[in-house]
């Protein structure tokens, strides 16, 4: 592994000497590794799934915009050449990578009312500086599978043989169609550019205060919807505590957010999300041209995604909104 942390070492221009890299997370687009040696440490993200230079310079610039606003983030460094995103040579995988400032810090706790004021108002800066963008959002966001694509999935994994090809057929004609009723385009009247993926994972919180990580998704998207999702994602999803949403609500309202969160429609983002994952990993978790620990990981996420309770209930949702209308 010291070979590649050289590599990179001297892409990026960090310096000299030793360099040693350990394995720190595993995400669904990417491993994050701890890079050290020289007179520092830093994060390096390996992409799994191949690179889009566009997005990646849609994340800088964002990024970058929100140290502006006093919004606390790792530096994104670019390499000597002026790159956000550098190729390991085949000899050392292929793989992208891109390099950040090493955060230390304890992920965020959802339950302390000062993140969630944080959070509310963080989401709530990036939505008025994003505002007017002309871009529209991904459809990642704003659609997901439909009988026939879910069908077309369900006999590649029915003849992979994997032990849930049969929960995931049930699923696709059950939950997933109730569920698909929530998902519309938002028809871009409050589109803003934003950072996607506002959850604690994300949150790491060190000794001057919390910061944001993984703008890989930064991009086009509707602020209510925006708003919504990180609502019921800070609050605890399905059993979600009222007392946190509504905290994360005025820290939002207080500093300008332009989203309301109008009823059960306005989770579509949510709905639409948590269906597109659930046929990204199935179609992984059988794909022959990823490596074994990419199929592993997709395989137990697959697992742990069926289980009702971790997807989000329309009933939960519709006392969620219940529970925030005084807020508006």
């Amino acid at each position: 592994m010291r070979s590649r942390a050289g590599f990179i070492a001297d892409a990026y221009g960090l310096g000299g000497g030793a360099w040693e890299m350990a394995p720190v997370a595993r995400g669904a687009l990417g491993q994050i590794w701890r890079l050290s040696g020289g007179d520092g440490v830093w994060a390096v993200k390996e992409l799994l799934f191949g690179c889009d230079e566009e997005q990646v310079a849609r994340e800088a610039g964002l990024r970058n915009a929100a140290e502006g606003l006093g919004i606390s983030a790792p530096r994104f460094l670019a390499d000597r050449h002026g790159a956000y995103v550098s190729r390991l040579p085949e000899s050392m995988g292929g793989a992208y990578v891109k390099v950040y400032g090493w955060v230390d810090g304890s992920e965020a706790d959802p339950r302390d009312p000062e993140l969630l004021t944080w959070c509310g108002r963080t989401l709530a800066l990036l939505h008025r500086a994003g505002e007017g963008t002309g871009e529209t959002p991904n459809d990642w966001y704003e659609r997901c599978p439909g009988p026939a694509e879910w069908a077309r999935v369900c006999e590649a994994v029915r003849r992979a043989g994997v032990p849930w090809a049969a929960a995931l057929e049930r699923f696709a004609v059950t939950r997933a169609v109730e569920l698909a009723a929530y998902v519309t385009p938002s028809g871009g009247g409050d589109t803003v550019t934003s950072h996607l993926d506002m959850r604690p994972q994300n949150v790491l919180v060190g000794p001057v205060g919390p910061a944001l990580l993984d703008w890989d998704n930064a991009g086009p998207v509707s602020a209510e919807r925006e708003l919504a999702r990180a609502v019921h994602v800070w609050a605890g999803g399905n059993g979600f505590r009222a007392a946190s949403a509504r905290r994360l609500v005025r820290g939002y309202v207080a500093a300008g957010g332009p989203g309301r969160i109008k009823g059960v429609e306005s989770f579509s983002m949510l709905f639409a999300t948590e269906l597109n994952y659930v046929r990204v990993q199935a179609e992984c978790a059988i794909d022959p041209e990823v490596t074994a620990a990419q199929r592993e990981f997709a395989d137990g996420q697959i697992v742990e995604l069926l289980a009702k309770a971790r997807l989000p209930d329309p009933a939960a949702v519709d006392r969620l909104v219940a529970a925030l209308a005084p807020e508006w």
